[in-house]
């Protein structure tokens, strides 16, 4: 196969098969990355609410993630296109957005002690989009790295590692806080505009594992140079570098971001609709989880979670605050349990896709999801029961414990979610554009959490009373339309002379 930036052939090189150690150090870093992502999905909520956000405007803190994920990701993705350095060409990018969002992870958690200064919920805010920035900055060059360093026939394996990876990140940043407070012993419930002592700490926790994880990866992986890429991928050495030098202006460097955009390839297009749905249902679990499991399995009414209410009384009953700290470390478990099974799901994830196909395991993949998050509404309340959970024994409503349950489908489905459209589109992307295409498809991610920060609030207030439950089930009727929509994608690959058609137009 050829391919060349002006449409002319060029000889393209075998690239290499990567031992498999060597794939997974590729992506050892996503698994701090989603460290740090598992105690934000997990907590932002629980501290906004601590620092006083109502219910149905946490969504509206939340839209700065996919905003920025929005502007970053094509951003960074194009530059990190156009980089050559000594330290490589994704590598110095991951490592800057690590460094960014490890500082966030450790100021986001302490707005109260700058009350002096600015409101918490304001400082929580800022710092919960630095956060999001940062994590952004250092995931678009993580995705392109694996498509730059792992050859086609290895991709299903290489995203397959990658989601096994996040998905280990995700089970111990999840549940940090909850072994924090039941096994080391920290506080976990929080006075009025303060965050829980274990949550701080876990954040610190984050951090460092954050660090730690991406350094591996950035002296581990050494990129490959300008030259024996090109071979690889059959690129046009100097037409690339022509292009290089042709910076121009801001609106025509505009004008040919969406010119890509237009011309993104067909399958591109196709998987959107099943992103939008998928993401769509996945921004409201992580919003609303907490709420949703605090009400209806450790009964809080709504109102404990209105700050117009909470200014009418003196305290906090103990009671509630107790309960709205185990529900909040229950979310942790939970969310763990999701990314487990998410896990599990991946080491056969790509034995799977071989045998029903990529079209048919995502899509039933996604279905499961969707019943799952319907499946909330079968847990409610119960008489305590003890669960031994190895590291600690905790006493839960049985309702929590069955929660278990439905966590089954929906980390099937999260593991489809970080592989398989990433194993569908990578084939279809032109080589030398692969950074800035993976950052246009992050806007398939971005647009339907925006949309669910904007209208799930006003949903959960108007349509349902604050009754948190049946925005999850909302969730996951939005999965399962995800999920027939898959047969709407087809793995055509265009040829090379489509791509170059709209890319330089």
């Amino acid at each position: 196969m050829t391919q060349s930036v002006n449409g002319a052939a060029a000889p393209r090189a075998q690239q290499p098969s990567l031992p498999f150690w060597q794939v997974w150090n590729v992506s050892l870093g996503f698994l701090g990355v989603q460290f740090g992502f598992s105690l934000q999905n997990a907590n932002a909520s629980r501290i906004l609410s601590d620092l006083g956000a109502d219910l149905h405007s946490l969504s509206l803190f939340w839209i700065v993630a996919p905003l920025m994920g929005l502007i970053v990701q094509p951003i960074v993705g194009s530059a990190s296109d156009r980089t050559w350095s000594r330290f490589g060409r994704r590598n110095p990018y991951i490592l800057f957005g690590a460094i960014a969002a490890a500082l966030g992870m450790a100021f986001m958690p302490n707005a109260g002690i700058v009350v002096a200064l600015v409101a918490p919920i304001l400082f929580g805010g800022v710092m919960l989009a630095l956060m999001d920035a940062a994590f952004n900055v250092t995931m678009q060059p993580f995705r392109a790295l694996v498509a730059d360093m792992v050859p086609s026939e290895q991709r299903t394996l290489g995203y397959s590692i990658q989601s096994l990876l996040i998905n280990i990140g995700a089970i111990f940043g999840s549940m940090l806080p909850f072994i924090l407070t039941n096994v080391i012993g920290l506080e976990n419930t929080a006075r009025a505009g303060e965050v829980a002592p274990s949550v701080i700490w876990a954040f610190y926790i984050g951090a460092t594992v954050l660090l730690g994880s991406v350094l591996w990866t950035v002296v581990r992986t050494k990129e490959y140079p300008p030259e024996q890429y090109n071979a690889y991928k059959g690129l046009d050495a100097e037409q690339l570098q022509k292009e290089r030098e042709q910076k121009g202006t801001l609106l025509q460097r505009l004008g040919g971001f969406f010119r890509l955009m237009l011309s993104m390839p067909r399958t591109m297009r196709q998987l959107a609709l099943v992103q939008f749905f998928s993401w769509f249902a996945l921004f409201i679990m992580w919003v609303y989880t907490t709420p949703a499991i605090t009400q209806h399995v450790w009964g809080v009414e709504a109102k404990w979670f209105d700050p117009a209410y909470l200014e009418t009384v003196n305290e906090i009953p103990t009671y509630i605050a107790a309960a709205k700290g185990a529900a909040g470390d229950w979310v942790g478990i939970i969310f763990a349990a999701y990314s487990l099974f998410a896990a599990l799901f991946s080491i056969v994830l790509a034995r799977v896709a071989q045998l029903l196909g990529r079209r048919l395991t995502y899509s039933l993949s996604l279905a499961l999801g969707g019943l799952g998050y319907i499946g909330f509404l079968l847990f409610q309340g119960g008489e305590p029961t003890e669960v031994n959970l190895l590291i600690t024994q905790v006493s839960v409503p049985s309702g929590a414990l069955g929660l278990l349950l439905p966590m089954i489908g929906v980390g099937i489905a999260w593991a489809a979610i970080l592989a398989m459209p990433y194993a569908i589109l990578s084939d279809t992307l032109p080589a030398d554009k692969t950074g800035v295409y993976m950052g246009i498809f992050n806007f398939t991610i971005a647009a339907p959490q925006i949309v669910s920060a904007l209208v799930a609030g006003l949903i959960l207030k108007s349509v349902f009373d604050n009754q948190a439950i049946y925005i999850i089930v909302l969730a996951g009727v939005s999965m399962l339309l995800g999920a027939v929509s898959v047969f709407f994608v087809r793995e055509t690959v265009e040829s090379e002379t489509e791509l170059r058609a709209g890319t330089t137009a």
